[in-house]
């Protein structure tokens, strides 16, 4: 007996949809600004949390939700705020792996501010029933916190 052939669907079906995602040469780095520290050799720890961090899933283009927090003890500079919300705004529609955001990020802000000891964490929504959180710390060499 000959199976019937399946009917293609005029057009994607709400599983088979995906929404554009942009690049990660969309990230604003130019948008990060320092200003001088002034006490320096007076070893301070910085935090900064955003719980309005967006990005999106580079396979469905679907949105990621979560907490960006970086703490830092500051060198010679510190991480302007205002510019450093822009930066994070920047990613509001880039597609990117949860463990490569930190990375990303951690990167960007190291050679900003180039400060003695930095950890970015990225704290992401529950989705699909999985609550992920991701770190990664950098230390200058030949310095202790």
């Amino acid at each position: 007996m000959k199976r019937p052939r399946r009917k293609q669907p005029a057009s994607p079906g709400p599983l088979d949809r995906r929404y554009d995602v942009q690049g990660l040469q969309t990230i604003d780095v130019a948008a990060l600004e320092t200003f001088p520290y002034e006490y320096p050799g007076n070893d301070i720890i910085v935090n900064i949390d955003s719980e309005e961090f967006t990005a999106v899933c580079p396979w469905s283009g679907l949105p990621d939700f979560g907490t960006v927090r970086v703490d830092y003890t500051p060198d010679r500079d510190v991480v302007e705020l205002r510019s450093f919300k822009y930066y994070l705004l920047s990613y509001r529609n880039v597609g990117i792996y949860q463990e490569h955001l930190v990375n990303r990020i951690l990167e960007d802000l190291v050679r900003c501010a180039r400060p003695k000891w930095m950890r970015v964490i990225a704290d992401y929504s529950v989705r699909g029933g999985v609550h992920t959180v991701v770190s990664r710390e950098y230390r200058s060499r030949g310095r202790r916190r």
